[in-house]
């Protein structure tokens, strides 16, 4: 038999055995069933494959149901294996994790939001008028926007109200300040000799400074046993500066939405807010990282609808199709809207770009027009869960935009899923 006929005719034959088992049941189940599960003891998890399973001990800390599909029922924390097979052939392990049962209380309440730098932020450079000729002392010290000062003359300062003296007493003296400033993480020390101003008595940096920032917000969730709560879902930057604000105290309050302004394509909206009940301090804060703010309430906020403990949803858990986002539009009432998740991205490492969600409920859209600023913090609860915050809205489609995966959120407020609890609470 001719040699090329032969090897065609078994390239046929692999050729079909190889479409043949693209339909194989057993082979489709294996490529499709993940490697590894983890959920929280009160969920179930289904497993999509036929394959019958093949092991299971009697002290595993899930019950394994089998049907049309495998359901995973956690029953207590731990780690187990579940082997899949036909006969006593094994054919996929998969790993188990179960987690303490964790419940948080979504938020959706409207908060007011002040910051206190750590140190004083530049956000930018003035010149002063003197006898010598115009100039500005900062930018002459090389003082760059975003820098941040940390200490004078060896002395820490942490509001503008303390610089004064300081700039005083060198500017009579004529001596050069000696100024300790962060810069992209680096610390850099610069000499800098304040300017008296030609009709002016005092004495000038030539800086735009701040110590403070302020704005609006959601609270996103809180923790019922150890009050640690998260808000906003993304980092406060400066508003000149547009780098992160280096936190050293500040608070969130209880807040009123007056009115909104309709985002449009191109031009986010916005809510428009004002403090309550004399400022009413909820909490502190103590971190700005780029999944929001974090720290701990001293009033439990209400919203009037889900004010109970909800489980909490992995990222692997999250579906594609309708949710709910909690969120207030006018006063104080928290209100639950429909959106859809178009997208979702299971994440084994932090990313602040989880989900992509679309605003679908006409409420809404009537009365902001989609994702407005305020908004970011927003829960999203889906099946009974919170999954996540939005955090971003798209300034060329307003109705859509991004949301972040609601573990990252709780791991920033030092809440250990894996161990269902704060972690000073597992240190002590």
């Amino acid at each position: 038999m001719n040699k090329n006929l032969v090897r065609r005719f078994i390239g046929a034959i692999l050729l079909v055995m190889l479409i043949g088992a693209a339909f194989y049941t057993p082979l489709k189940d294996y490529v499709h069933t993940p490697n590894e599960f983890q959920f929280f003891s009160d969920q179930t998890e289904a497993v999509a494959t036929s394959l019958p399973v093949i092991n299971q001990s009697n002290d595993d800390p899930v019950d394994i149901n089998e049907g049309e599909e495998t359901v995973l029922s956690g029953v207590e924390p731990g780690d187990t294996n579940v082997t899949f097979g036909i006969g006593n052939f094994p054919l996929k392990s998969v790993d188990v994790s179960v987690l303490p049962d964790l419940r948080i209380i979504p938020g959706g309440q409207s908060i007011g939001v002040k910051v206190h730098t750590l140190g004083v932020l530049v956000v930018g450079h003035h010149l002063v008028e003197t006898e010598q000729g115009t100039q500005s002392p900062g930018e002459d010290a090389d003082v760059k926007v975003g820098d941040i000062i940390k200490k004078i003359n060896g002395e820490t300062i942490e509001q503008m109200n303390e610089l004064a003296p300081y700039v005083e007493n060198a500017g009579k003296k004529e001596e050069s300040l000696k100024l300790e400033i962060e810069r992209d993480g680096e610390t850099i020390t610069t000499s800098l000799f304040p300017k008296k101003g030609k009709d002016n008595e005092s004495y000038r940096l030539g800086l735009y400074i701040r110590d403070s920032a302020a704005g609006v917000g959601t609270l996103t969730f809180y923790d019922p046993t150890s009050k640690a709560y998260g808000a906003l879902g993304h980092v406060i930057a400066d508003m000149d500066t547009q780098k992160p604000v280096e936190v050293n105290n500040g608070e969130i309050l209880r807040s009123k939405v007056t009115s909104i302004e309709k985002g449009e394509t191109g031009e986010p909206g916005e809510k428009l807010a004002r403090f309550t009940n004399q400022g009413q301090v909820l909490g502190n804060i103590t971190k700005n990282s780029s999944f929001g703010i974090f720290g701990e309430l001293h009033d439990e906020p209400g919203n009037g609808k889900y004010n109970e403990p909800m489980p909490i949803g992995l990222s692997d858990q999250v579906e594609e199709g309708p949710a709910k986002m909690l969120t207030v539009v006018e006063g104080e009432e928290v209100e639950a809207y429909d959106i859809e998740i178009v997208s979702s991205k299971p994440q084994k490492f932090p990313a602040t770009k989880g989900m992509v969600v679309k605003v679908t409920d006409d409420r809404l859209l009537n009365a902001t027009g989609g994702i407005v600023q305020g908004m970011s913090g927003s829960p999203i609860i889906q099946n009974d869960k919170v999954v996540g915050a939005v955090t971003h809205v798209f300034v060329n489609d307003p109705t859509s935009g991004y949301g972040a995966h609601i573990q990252w959120m709780l791991e920033e407020a030092g809440i250990d899923i894996e161990k269902g609890q704060k972690e000073e609470e597992k240190a002590s």
